[in-house]
């Protein structure tokens, strides 16, 4: 595990994979941290790549600063991260929040993207009852904690029939959500509840895109990403069956392949 700093709050983030290889950042989602992508970035490391995993701001082992994260600073803190590691543009990678992370550090920071991956994600800006959505659940997570909203949104964020079928993978998606602190979790939905539409975005996006998504996610769902690919022609749409919201843990494998395959034909 490594550290930095971005305006005095302290950040953290481990790597994999050999120095001179071909980078990759991937970032998670809510309410998670780094590890989520670990199966992954064994993979990508394996075939060559210098893969970067943070922990954003509020998350994992990052520093919480309560309030409202809004989603340019996430974004400038990745692009910061990269910085510190002395990397000029990477594939930028993220799951959900982190997609929309990623599509962040695209309007704002074009030059260090290399390539796009988009898991089971979308670009809308929220709708007014989804902030309203957002900031009431916020209030909830600081009132009650992070351990009823886990075990109510688990059988969403699997796909139902994994949460008894894949006892680790429910096991490692509870114990992020309950391990991560109320007032990280809240600042983040508030930065959320206000995020950008990136139709404009991905609509200029001339780099390879890759977007994956499980084949049975509710909360993101197939449709979801084929409207990224409406957006994107180009992208490559690759759907996990036997999978929900979380296919990199819910089907590893599959799901880095298709990483593996993307990633290492970006030039």
């Amino acid at each position: 595990m490594g550290t930095y700093e971005v305006d005095g709050v302290r950040l953290a983030y481990e790597e994999w994979g050999p120095e001179g290889g071909a980078p990759v950042v991937l970032v998670h989602g809510h309410p998670f941290d780094r590890s989520l992508w670990r199966a992954q970035a064994r993979r990508l490391a394996g075939a060559g790549c210098r893969v970067v995993l943070p922990d954003l701001r509020g998350y994992g082992e990052s520093q919480v600063v309560p309030g409202r994260t809004p989603f340019p600073v996430f974004a400038g803190e990745v692009v910061a991260l990269l910085d510190h590691l002395g990397i000029a543009d990477a594939v930028v990678g993220g799951v959900s929040m982190g997609g929309q992370i990623t599509m962040e550090i695209r309007r704002l920071h074009p030059e260090r993207v290399r390539a796009l991956v988009l898991a089971d994600t979308s670009y809308p800006a929220e709708t007014e009852e989804g902030r309203v959505g957002r900031l009431a659940l916020a209030e909830r997570l600081l009132a009650e904690g992070m351990g009823g909203y886990a075990d109510e949104v688990i059988g969403r964020m699997l796909a139902p029939y994994n949460v008894e079928a894949k006892p680790d993978a429910a096991a490692h998606v509870l114990r992020m959500m309950r391990g991560t602190d109320p007032e990280g979790a809240a600042a983040a939905l508030r930065g959320r509840a206000e995020r950008e539409d990136y139709e404009a975005t991905l609509s200029a996006v001339t780099e390879p895109v890759l977007v994956v998504v499980g084949a049975d996610d509710s909360f993101t769902t197939v449709a979801d990403a084929e409207a990224i690919r409406r957006l994107v022609p180009h992208a490559t749409l690759t759907v996990i069956d036997g999978a929900g919201h979380l296919p990199h843990l819910e089907q590893p494998e599959e799901t880095g392949e298709a990483l593996v395959e993307f990633v290492t034909k970006v030039d």
